[in-house]
């Protein structure tokens, strides 16, 4: 971390984060003796089957910002956010695609979202939503969608006595 903090001091970087780091290890961090810059966000994978709730209120309780990686989910064992059909039915009822429901739904919760696309119609689509809201009905229906499936688990890590996913959050 002190290596981050003297890119921050030479100018060669603006700001510092972490990722997959969990609350246990945000804490040790931030009570670090002598800690000159916290860390600006903490990048996580975070999608409505992976809602983090508990590790999304601990970093923003903290002045942390939350970066969402792989907002739309993906396809583990034969299971498709996109095509699930509580998003889809959002999705008909708002006019959008069920990739935009996911991009707002996490923009709703303040959190910062980086979808990706190479399709340059997806990136254009995927852009295009800030002309509607979810309702908190909407909210709370994607909210109930979590199942704590974590789809990026470096499993070459697993034994690592810091690999953060042995914790709730």
């Amino acid at each position: 971390w002190e290596a981050m903090e003297d890119l921050v001091i030479t100018g060669l970087v603006k700001n510092i984060g972490v990722s997959n780091f969990n609350h246990e290890q945000l804490e040790r961090l931030l009570n670090k003796p002598g800690l000159r810059f916290k860390p600006v966000t903490n990048q996580i994978e975070c999608h409505p089957y992976l809602t983090q709730k508990n590790l999304i209120s601990f970093c923003q309780s903290r002045g942390l910002s939350v970066t969402a990686y792989r907002p739309l989910g993906g396809s583990c064992e034969g299971v498709d956010l996109i095509d699930d059909p509580v998003i889809q039915r959002i999705a008909k009822e708002h006019s959008k695609s069920p990739a935009q429901i996911l991009i707002r739904f996490q923009i709703q919760r303040n959190v910062i979202v980086i979808p990706g696309s190479i399709t340059p119609s997806h990136i254009k689509e995927n852009i295009q939503v800030f002309d509607f809201e979810l309702t908190q009905h909407d909210m709370d229906n994607i909210l109930s969608l979590d199942r704590n499936l974590r789809l990026a688990t470096f499993p070459i890590t697993k034994n690592h006595k810091d690999y953060p996913f042995h914790i709730e959050y």
